[in-house]
């Protein structure tokens, strides 16, 4: 799996991203080009959660929290992934009970513990499918960039500790299309923690009448207290595990070690005996991400299972009432609804 280079997310662009940047003059402008290609509406409000960058911004997270406050107002929202990392194109719903991660991919697989979840490579196949069981809003994890459906509301999400990186696109740095053109194709913009990277890009957007929206990402308290004022070994395979290591230190932990993978890392039984000989050697616990587990879990031993701590992150918006409004407004999925794209209407 990819690891992003470390000069993509320094603030400014180094000697091997300026000799990149032609190139990624041309797949900016390719990928600009795509984004403004008309989709197909399906009938059903499609809602996106995308990122201007590749890699790990939170849009699970925001996924899972849309999710929630969509079904609180009375919708059956379904969402929708590629399924990165899985072997089934489907389009297939995904049954926890019945797949497993090396099937549908590490993100479905959280994503479905908390709403109804289809993966598909035909994002369009996967859509339809989606209504056909009943959807009636579509959340897209990703896609802000695939142009297979027309999408009723958009919204960017930011990492607020690293931004836009370095500010040049792949392969010269993380933006997947120059980042002007971006903010001027989104609803909204939400920056997740804070951070002088993401200030600057919810300024950019502030000044193109975007509305910004605060959030954070808050550890399940039944994890933090375990690992409150205790050291142990960070072990992640995420876009930014960084983001992880800040998680455990904002609950008390501090890091006597740290074990980090590419990002959908398949994980095998000689990572786990790896990391279990590493914590052995330094007696530590060891702390993944809920993410990582949807792996992990099938290849650790019962035996060690009291030397490992899961900790699930959910998003906290820092106004939900505004969420609730952009939902709820012309531009959200349920502002325009036709009665019989279900109970959107």
């Amino acid at each position: 799996m990819f690891r992003a280079p470390r000069f993509w997310w320094l603030p400014h662009p180094t000697l091997p991203a300026r000799l990149l940047q032609p190139f990624g003059a041309l797949y900016g402008a390719i990928t600009l080009g795509r984004m403004r290609q008309p989709g197909a509406d399906i009938g059903t409000p499609v809602l996106c959660v995308g990122n201007f960058v590749a890699g790990g911004a939170g849009k699970t997270p925001t996924a899972i929290a849309l999710a929630g406050l969509l079904a609180r107002r009375g919708e059956a929202p379904f969402v929708l992934m590629r399924g990165y990392g899985g072997r089934l194109a489907g389009p297939v719903e995904v049954d926890p009970e019945r797949h497993v991660a090396a099937d549908v991919g590490d993100e479905p697989m959280l994503m479905a513990r908390h709403a109804r979840t289809v993966i598909a490579r035909d994002r369009l196949a996967g859509a339809r499918l989606a209504r056909g069981l009943g959807a009636s809003v579509i959340l897209m994890d990703d896609g802000l960039q695939n142009p297979a459906l027309a999408k009723r509301l958009k919204l960017a999400v930011v990492d607020g500790a690293s931004g836009a990186g370095n500010g040049l696109c792949l392969p010269a740095g993380p933006l997947r299309a120059p980042l002007a053109q971006q903010i001027e194709a989104v609803d909204a913009v939400i920056v997740i923690g804070e951070g002088e990277p993401g200030a600057r890009i919810a300024m950019l957007a502030q000044a193109c009448g975007k509305p910004v929206l605060t959030a954070r990402l808050k550890a399940d308290e039944a994890a933090a207290e375990r690992l409150r004022g205790r050291s142990v070994v960070a072990l992640s395979g995420i876009g930014r595990p960084e983001k992880f290591a800040a998680t455990l230190r904002e609950v008390g932990a501090s890091i006597a070690a740290e074990r980090t993978f590419a990002d959908h890392h398949a994980y095998t039984p000689a990572d786990v005996a790896s990391v279990l000989a590493e914590a052995d050697r330094i007696a530590a616990p060891i702390a993944t991400t809920e993410k990582d587990w949807t792996k992990l879990a099938a290849l650790w031993p019962a035996a060690a299972a009291e030397r490992v701590a899961v900790v699930p992150v959910r998003l906290v918006f820092g106004e939900p009432e505004r969420v609730e409004a952009l939902l709820a407004g012309p531009s959200g999925p349920a502002g325009a609804a036709q009665p019989q794209q279900g109970r959107l209407g």
